[in-house]
């Protein structure tokens, strides 16, 4: 740094190397406390703060004119109008602070506000309730000096939290989600009780969350968020919610790309959303909508994920805090508030009785009558003499009477001091001193108070804040598993190549775009490529095909000679997972060794084969057959038992066996209405090819389905669900609305169309099936209604003595009129227990979880 001299003036000579490093500080220190980042204290960033402070200057209970809210704000902000329009018209679409008139857009549809000229905005009375107090307002000048504009609202409520923001800021990004408004308020209370709680995201568009990743919305954390898609019927998905983040137009191009890359399979998609979301999918023929609600969740925006990263500045300093620790700041902060509303009402309380009593003596003791008040010369001198008038009563007030005290004395007018009413002042002072009582008492228990305010704010304002996001453990979606079948696999099995494109070659396998092919050539080599249009995976090809990773069902069954030893191996094996593009060797490795039998069995299947050795050999059974069944199951780097020593003249497939490896357990898991074999949820049973699952609702159909992994079903609607036996009988009572009558029929369950619903009650409007078992001696409990002279009474029925089996369409015997109060399902006797399977099924929301014995109301 040097001084130089110029016409007598001295000018300061300043490195450039330090000139960029101080300003870019000073840069990014603005944009994080002044743009970007909200303030702990009200949630707020400035210019949504400095909005809301215009509004409650204009406030006068009317709608103004969205671009005078704007004009005004700019005295405020030093930045142009159109960050402003953005920020207030973001706030009125979170519908909390701001009653909006007008055209605001839609952050469902992606849809612009109008023009701000076109659009009204006034302040809501819950944002008038909980945001502005000036007495508790701390307050800074504006950026030109010339207004005073608040450093932070006095907000008692958790509006960070409840609205969420977002920014980007320089070296420095926050996103907090949004959270429901009476779980907020709910959690606070459990705050200021000492009690735990539990926050999690919800928001305006609905859908559904899976927040077991939430980590409290710190840094690392992800929500994963779902469409709400509904099965019409089984050419149409309806999606009715739309995840966070994305519109119904951005979800729809979603959607036509991924039909476009062959990913999934659609007729057509339409856009019927008016007051409520409604995109229309009508599938193409034979496409599964199970398999397409997958699909559109593993390939368009009906599936994302946000990554939340709560940042806020707290002390003039961005900090990163869980939305728990938030919440509980914001309580505090709260509490404090109230503690100091509390206070400036009891100092205002007791300024009233000051005055009051302060008159009464002034008026009471006639001073006002005082000759030498009366001849006072000056304003001071009336001062002095009002000061000695007053000596004898200072103990009667609460603080030290000033001279403003006494100019309030002097300017009542003559008139209102003939007027004055001792008793009126008595009683309004005893008014005055229950209500300071009250204060004290709430000072004193503000925590109690807090909590009343709370309760409060909620039974003012949570109705129609319900949350709109189900919470809701994902599942797992295999992309292979559930994209479409775009493309078909080709082989050229003696030059070596692979591919979609080899149209004019040998047909493998309909497959997708993203499937991983397994080629086995005859020299042992087993190699796992990706698909594509042409590939040489190597000459001579034995087998290529779809491979699944972790496929523990597919077996292959191999028979290869050993080039070193001459010996014939057999073995089985499976293959559950290898690195892609890697050559391995299903033999020993040695020189020669090559494949002369492979079968690819899907289910695990053994067979027979019939080997016929050469006429030279040795061996004098030179036909003979083998079963694969005779050998166990290993890795695929196994090198097998030996089938014979003798060489081999052909193989021939005699006959195919049993499944090796047995059924598959497979589990039903209510939460997510899904199927899996990971030992989630209920077991439904051991499960063979054919085997099927009966599906029963509590509106009177049945469903019998498959047992892929890929269906979907809805918990909230399914009576019962278990393996489906074609000899089992049930019985089912149900009330017919036609005749007003009671019936019980018992029954087996018919295998007609797969995946087709069919009624087992009545059509009538109003029928209802109370009570659906599969108990081998069924009896129930009808207790008849008291009508008229007759009393209340019950009676015990076997089902299976009041009925025979007969067929499911059967409505059966009638049971009882209508004068029915309840029907139970009584337990099995002790002894039977454990051989017999029982479900009941109860008409009203409010009797669902009862169990068997238990009364019901129809």
């Amino acid at each position: 740094m040097e001084e130089i001299t110029d016409d007598n003036n001295i000018h300061e000579v300043i490195p450039v190397s330090g000139l960029y490093e101080n300003w870019f500080l000073d840069y990014a220190s603005y944009v994080i406390l002044e743009r970007a980042v909200p303030a702990i204290e009200d949630g707020l960033k400035p210019v949504q703060r400095r909005i809301l402070h215009v509004m409650k200057e204009m406030d006068d209970g009317r709608y103004n004119k969205v671009a005078n809210i704007i004009g005004s704000t700019m005295a405020f902000h030093p930045h142009g109008d159109a960050s402003i329009s953005e920020a207030i018209v973001a706030l009125g679409q979170k519908d909390l602070l701001i009653d909006m008139q007008g055209n605001w857009g839609d952050i469902r549809t992606g849809d612009s506000a109008a023009a701000p000229r076109y659009i009204e905005a006034r302040l809501s009375k819950f944002a008038l309730e909980v945001a502005f107090n000036a007495d508790t307002t701390d307050w800074q000048m504006s950026y030109d000096g010339r207004k005073k504009e608040p450093i932070t609202l006095p907000m008692k409520f958790p509006l960070l939290l409840a609205q969420g923001v977002e920014g980007i800021a320089v070296g420095l990004a926050t996103k907090i989600l949004p959270h429901n408004f009476c779980e907020l308020i709910l959690a606070s209370i459990k705050i200021l009780k000492n009690e735990s709680f539990e926050l999690f995201p919800d928001f305006l568009t609905g859908g559904y969350a899976d927040v077991s990743d939430y980590r409290d919305g710190l840094r690392g954390g992800k929500v994963r968020l779902r469409a709400k898609i509904e099965e019409v019927d089984k050419k149409t998905l309806v999606i009715r919610e739309i995840p966070f983040g994305t519109t119904t137009g951005a979800l729809m191009e979603s959607i036509v790309k991924a039909n476009e890359n062959g990913k999934i399979k659609i007729k057509k998609v339409v856009d019927n959303t008016a007051k409520d979301v409604e995109i229309e999918i009508q599938l193409q023929p034979g496409v599964s909508p199970d398999i397409t609600i997958d699909a559109l969740y593993a390939f368009t925006d009906c599936e994302m994920s946000v990554s939340p990263n709560a940042c806020v500045i707290v002390d003039d300093k961005p900090c990163f805090l869980g939305v728990s620790e938030i919440l509980r700041i914001c309580t505090a902060r709260t509490k404090d508030l109230l503690r100091q509303e509390l206070e400036i009402r009891k100092r205002e309380l007791q300024e009233k009785i000051f005055f009051s009593s302060l008159l009464k003596i002034f008026i009471g003791q006639g001073m006002y009558k005082d000759k030498s008040y009366e001849n006072a010369p000056t304003t001071d001198v009336c001062f002095e003499v009002l000061n000695t008038l007053f000596t004898p009563f200072f103990d009667q007030f609460y603080r030290k009477i000033e001279n403003e005290d006494y100019a309030k004395l002097i300017a009542k007018p003559l008139s209102s001091i003939t007027r004055f009413d001792v008793h009126k002042a008595d009683e309004q002072m005893k008014q005055l001193a229950e209500e300071i009582q009250e204060v004290d008492f709430n000072l004193a228990n503000l925590t109690d108070f807090s909590i009343k305010y709370y309760e409060n704010l909620l039974s003012k304002y949570g109705k129609g804040r319900e949350r709109k996001t189900e919470i809701r453990p994902f599942d797992t979606i295999n992309i292979n598993t559930v994209a479409a079948i775009n493309s078909k696999l080709y082989i050229n099995r003696a030059d070596g190549f692979i591919g979609i494109s080899l149209k004019k070659d040998e047909f493998v396998c309909d497959c997708s775009d993203i499937d991983d092919i397994v080629v086995i050539r005859k020299d042992g080599i087993m190699k796992i490529v990706r698909i594509d249009q042409k590939v040489f995976v190597g000459k001579d090809i034995l087998y290529a095909g779809v491979f699944r990773k972790g496929d523990e069902r597919t077996v292959y069954n191999m028979i290869y000679l050993d080039g070193k030893s001459g010996k014939n191996m057999v073995k089985r094996f499976h293959v559950t997972g290898i690195t892609r593009d890697k050559e391995y060797d299903l033999t020993a490795g040695n020189k020669g060794s090559k494949i002369t039998y492979l079968a690819v069995r899907p289910n695990g299947e053994s067979e027979v084969v019939t080997i016929t050795l050469t006429p030279s050999s040795a061996s004098k059974n030179k036909i003979f057959d083998y079963n694969f069944a005779d050998i166990a199951i290993k890795g695929r780097s196994s090198l097998g038992n030996i089938l014979t020593a003798y060489p081999i003249k052909n193989i021939k497939f005699t006959s195919l066996g049993s499944s090796s490896i047995g059924g598959i357990d497979i589990y039903y898991e209510e939460t997510t209405g899904r199927l899996n074999i990971d030992n989630r949820g209920r077991l439904l049973g051991n499960f063979n090819t054919d085997d099927k699952i009966l599906v029963v609702y509590k509106h009177g159909e049945y469903e019998i389905t498959n047992f892929e992994l890929t269906n979907r079903y809805m918990p909230e609607i399914i009576l019962s669900m278990e393996k489906y036996m074609a000899d089992k009988v049930y019985a089912v009572v149900h009330f017919n609305a036609a005749d007003k009558t009671y019936y019980v029929k018992r029954f087996k369950i018919e295998l007609l169309q797969m995946d087709k619903k069919y009624l087992l009650i009545s059509d009538a409007k109003g029928s209802k099936m109370s009570v659906f078992t599969s108990q081998i001696n069924p009896e129930v409990e009808v207790k008849m209604a008291a009508i008229g002279n007759k009393k209340e009474y019950s009676t015990r029925v076997q089902l299976a003595d009041y009925i025979d089996v007969k067929g499911w369409k059967a409505q059966g015997n009638k049971l009882a009129s209508n004068d029915v109060a309840a029907i139970t399902l009584l337990p099995p006797k002790e002894e039977m227990k454990l051989a017999q399977m029982q479900t009941s099924m109860f008409d009203s929301p409010k009797n669902e979880g009862l169990k068997p014995g238990d009364s019901i109301e129809l």
